[in-house]
């Protein structure tokens, strides 16, 4: 992710509008995995590309290998989440070896994209899952930088699902409007295209 992320803040760099994929929950879905990556590189509109988590789906070290295979193919770069599936077995270590931390944000263009890590529900309340005090950081960052216009925020699961700690979700939405010019939210982890306000 690091490397990625430097490509894309410099690749972005100076623009005022980005055009970016989300996809997620590749979990056994190699061929479908393959063909995206295909169809994205016929594209020449696109900037980079979010994996919103569930690499793998038993958190097996040939999962997240394969994935990561496949989406090394893309002639943008990509950034990806951690997913629940990919917190199972030794997976979170693996996540950790390949893609890094499990929070974690980057620039592209006036865009701040803030990446958190919210599979609570496999945490079982052992780690500060939302992180507030790494979000509070990113806040604090965010509003010393003039430059910084709008932010989106990004994760796995969204507040309201079983696996998101739904005792914090009030307050994790009042952190996250306070991000400068929060345009929208984006998750994975459901499997289904919605829009909600």
């Amino acid at each position: 992710n690091m490397r990625n992320m430097e490509c894309i803040t410099e690749n972005c760099a100076g623009k005022d509008s980005v055009r970016f994929v989300l996809m997620g929950d590749s979990q056994r879905w190699y061929d479908e995995t393959e063909k995206f990556v295909k169809h994205i590189n016929t594209r020449n509109d696109i900037d980079f590309v979010i994996h919103g988590g569930d690499i793998s789906d038993f958190g097996l070290t040939r999962e997240f290998e394969w994935v990561r295979d496949i989406m090394s193919g893309l002639k943008i770069p990509y950034i990806a989440l951690i997913g629940n599936h990919d917190i199972l077995g030794n997976g979170m270590d693996v996540y950790l070896k390949i893609y890094g931390d499990l929070n974690f944000s980057f620039r592209a263009g006036n865009y701040l994209f803030l990446c958190l890590n919210t599979n609570a529900l496999e945490f079982d309340y052992s780690h500060p899952v939302p992180d507030f005090t790494f979000i509070n950081s990113e806040l604090e960052k965010a509003k010393a930088d003039n430059s910084i216009t709008r932010a989106i925020p990004v994760m796995h699961v969204p507040p309201g699902d079983v696996e998101f700690n739904n005792n914090v979700s009030f307050i994790f939405h009042e952190y996250l409007k306070r991000l400068p010019g929060m345009e929208f939210c984006l998750h994975a982890h459901t499997h289904t295209y919605s829009e909600r306000d």
